[in-house]
């Protein structure tokens, strides 16, 4: 995966103005062996009075990703926390809503809470620069509405931190074509079933886990590339793959070479033999789910054990009953 660009949202100021910082930024900055040494200062050096958070940065947004990248009210929590324990500074968290799901993350937000963090319910409109404000020079002015009041706020802050989107990457469409997957509408790799196969996909063999198939937080992640690993190692472990026998076959005699069905075969099991002309169905891929039958112009593939004098029988032994 990567991270939205913030700078895409410009009312937030994200490139143009100081002290406004994507997620990822200010965990450097909280980090030991970061920039400031794990302690939280502005450009100037100095130690912030008040500090911002914004939650779903590019995500639960009709005009960028309507997904919720789940992770994002949970460090946004955490940021909370260091904050409070690192300085004297106050913190105000944005949110649309608080989606503390996993084990302990109730809780932790409680802790949050008790701490002295602020919570507005509400979407930032813009992030200005407010140097006439009572805080001095150089500082930030966050502009919302509160929609627990019912009224629109002003926020005097010294920082802003950005809670970016989690969005597909951008090669995912050229790794799909590769190993004849499937992306859901939000781009993300989709898979077989959603409650009965959520590490397989479309294509034998192609595990995903983690955020290739969508948002999700670590411990998600490390369950579901277990379970990939698990079906992996069951594979291999049999020696040998069992094929449906359900599946397409291409009869050369009437194959003209049109790659018509190289185009549209879904899990790009059909081969294109240049020396004669001809297309062929690689059988360990196909799926059998007939697209390439009933797009051939010339009629010559033919479903196995589909038949058109196999399919006429069965009508006629239907209808002789």
């Amino acid at each position: 995966y990567r991270l939205f660009d913030a700078t895409r949202m410009a009312q937030y100021g994200y490139g143009q103005l100081d002290n406004v910082c994507t997620a990822l930024e200010f965990e450097r900055m909280l980090a030991s062996t970061g920039p400031t040494g794990g302690k939280i200062r502005l450009k100037n050096g100095k130690e912030p009075r008040a500090v911002a958070v914004i939650h779903c940065v590019g995500s639960r947004d009709e005009n960028y990703h309507r997904y919720c990248s789940r992770v994002c009210c949970m460090y946004a929590l955490k940021f909370a926390h260091l904050v409070k324990d690192r300085t004297s500074a106050e913190v105000y968290n944005f949110y649309i809503d608080l989606r503390a799901f996993g084990k302990g993350y109730e809780e932790f937000y409680s802790r949050v809470l008790h701490e002295g963090m602020n919570v507005i319910r509400g979407k930032v409109a813009e992030v200005v620069q407010a140097s006439w404000s009572k805080r001095g020079e150089g500082s930030l002015l966050v502009r919302c509405e509160d929609t627990l009041i019912g009224r629109f706020r002003e926020i005097p802050v010294d920082m802003v931190v950005l809670c970016n989107a989690i969005e597909p990457q951008g090669d995912a469409e050229a790794v799909r074509r590769l190993f004849g997957v499937s992306r859901s509408p939000d781009g993300f790799f989709l898979e077989r079933h959603p409650k009965l196969d959520p590490v397989a996909t479309s294509t034998d063999g192609v595990f995903i886990a983690g955020c290739a198939q969508g948002p999700k937080d670590i411990p998600d992640t490390v369950a579901q590339a277990s379970a990939a690993a698990a079906r992996m190692l069951g594979m291999i472990a049999r020696g040998t793959v069992e094929i449906d026998p359900v599946r397409a076959e291409v009869n050369e005699q009437y194959c003209s070479g049109c790659r018509v069905c190289n185009a549209l075969c879904p899990y790009s099991a059909i081969d294109y033999i240049e020396e004669k002309n001809v297309s062929r169905v690689n059988a360990a891929v196909c799926k059998g789910c007939g697209t390439c039958v009933a797009a051939c112009p010339a009629g010559a593939i033919a479903g196995y054990g589909f038949s058109e004098e196999q399919i006429e029988a069965e009508l006629e032994g239907v209808l002789a009953v």
